[in-house]
Formats: C-alpha cells, structure tokens, sequence
C-alpha cells in the first residue's frame, strides 16, 4: 500500500514539537504513536523507529513519530520519560487532528519509552493499546540480581575465565570483592516490621519505586498489550526477574489483555534486520487481531 510522509510541527506548553507522520491512502482507524526512550529522537537507533513507521503505513496503519521537548529538533529544556506526558499527550491530539477517521491510537515505545506508555496509557482514554519492549524498570536491587544470574552464570561457563584462572591471572580478591557487594544488593534486607520489605517491588507504595508505578500504570490501563523481550538484554532480564519475584506482577502479566513475546538472541534495540522485521511483523499482526 502507498503512503506519504509529512513533516509535523505543533505545540506543548510554549513550545513547539516536531515529528514525522507516515500516512497511507487508505489509513485504518487505529494508529500507532512511537514514542522515544533515552536519548534518541525520532529515527531511532540504527533508523529503528523510521523503518518501523513505514513498515506499518505500507500495511495500511497510519503511524506518527516525533521528539520530546529538548531532543531532535524540538523545542525546550531536554527531560526524562518520567516527565514525557504533556508531550505525549501533545503529540496524540495533533495525531488526531492529522489523521481524518483516526479513532483510537497504539502507543509503541522501547526502554524507558515503554515505561512512560505504561505511565500514560491508562490516563488517555483514546489510547486502546501499549507495545512495550524492554520496559525499563531499573532499581539497585533489580540489577544486582540480574546480573548475578546473567553474568555470573555465563562467566563460569566460559573457557577464558579457566585460562586465566589456571595461568594465575585471574584476580580472586576482587572477584570475591564484588560479587560479595553484589549479594549484599540482591538479597532481601529485613526490616522490624516485614523481612522482605525491600526485596520485592510489591511492598512499595506506587510512588516509591519505578516498578511501583510501572506496575500500578499497567493494572489500570483497560486496553490491549504486546510485551516483547530481547533473549540477550541485562533490561529485558531486569524486567523477567522482577515479574518473576512478585506475585502481583506475575497474576498482572497472565492477565488476557497482555500478551508476550520473547526474541532469542535480539539484543536491547533489535539492531539486526531480522529482528527488526519480526517485532515489525507481531505488531502487525497483534494490532490487526483485536
């Protein structure tokens, strides 16, 4: 299917914001917003963001991209994804005045992107659906045991960690040192009035903690979700170790609206073509299937 693109410029607060609308000639009436995590703007990693864009608007779904205040070619004070949603919100109602029939609007975001989705979604009822990929939901404790079990496990596998074990160039103290600092980070620290109050994000308030309020984004948001996870990725398996130390995010990820997919081998962007391509294809798919 033929489509055009168009350069978009509109407001947020004072400023302007400028984006990339991939429109095709027949557009569906569910389109797909891409928002940017870190520091990107809107092509994207490796172009990640503008290929997808046209890969969905060849498949007839109108798809719109654009920088946050301060990144790209936008205008502002550069801020956080913990500070994106008057621009997201900007950028959904422009979306809607561009595109006639446009009726409901996917929210695709990668990173800390996935993680403002998971923040605004649920707070726009015109959003019907979430594709997050590799949420971000980084915390000290988080990290220290996905990397414990990332790391360590495949460090002891590989044959150059024996070769220098065996030539004594291996440095034992240290080693010791650090996987030691990361025990004490990893493990569950007791408390006077719970002995896991620290060691599982489901003991904390919502606003206490990012997987907090990831979780409670999520639990409220009424829409569909596709959860895609890079097999080799230190975020995706932050992400896997914290559903799989809660009980709460465990029942919330087996809820009917959420569904998963996991890519062996991909790495945090997706940054082979194959890859790409399949996270292009189950968004297709996914987005045509409800």
């Amino acid at each position: 299917m033929t489509f055009d693109e168009r350069a978009l410029a509109f407001p947020c607060q004072g400023e302007q914001l400028y984006g990339i609308l991939s429109l095709p000639e027949h557009a569906a009436t569910r389109g797909v917003l891409i928002i940017v995590g870190g520091p990107q703007y809107r092509a994207g990693s490796h172009r990640q963001f503008a290929l997808l864009a046209r890969h969905l608007a060849a498949q007839g779904i109108p798809t719109m991209r654009f920088d946050y205040r301060g990144m790209g070619d936008s205008q502002g004070d550069q801020r956080n994804f913990e500070e994106a949603e008057d621009d997201i919100r900007a950028a959904v109602d422009h979306f809607f005045d561009s595109v006639p029939g446009l009726q409901e609007v996917v929210i695709w975001g990668l990173c800390d992107a996935a993680s403002a989705a998971a923040f605004y979604g649920h707070r726009d009822a015109r959003v019907r659906g979430l594709v997050l990929l590799n949420p971000w939901v980084r915390t000290e404790h988080g990290l220290a045991q996905a990397f414990l079990k990332r790391y360590y496990f495949q460090r002891v596998l590989e044959a150059g960690l024996w070769r220098k074990i065996l030539r004594g160039d291996f440095d034992f103290v240290a080693a010791c040192r650090s996987f030691t600092s990361l025990l004490r980070t990893a493990r569950p620290r007791a408390t006077g009035d719970a002995s896991v109050a620290n060691a599982s994000e489901e003991s904390q308030s919502p606003a206490a903690s990012l997987p907090g309020r990831m979780y409670d984004g999520l639990r409220r948001f009424e829409g569909q979700v596709m959860l895609i996870l890079s097999g080799d990725d230190m975020t995706a398996q932050e992400f896997s170790e914290l559903v799989s130390s809660s009980r709460k995010w465990r029942q919330l990820i087996k809820s009917r609206k959420i569904i998963r997919r996991k890519l062996p081998g991909a790495n945090h962007t997706f940054s082979r073509q194959v890859w790409r391509d399949q996270v292009a294809t189950w968004t297709v798919e996914w987005i045509r299937a409800w």
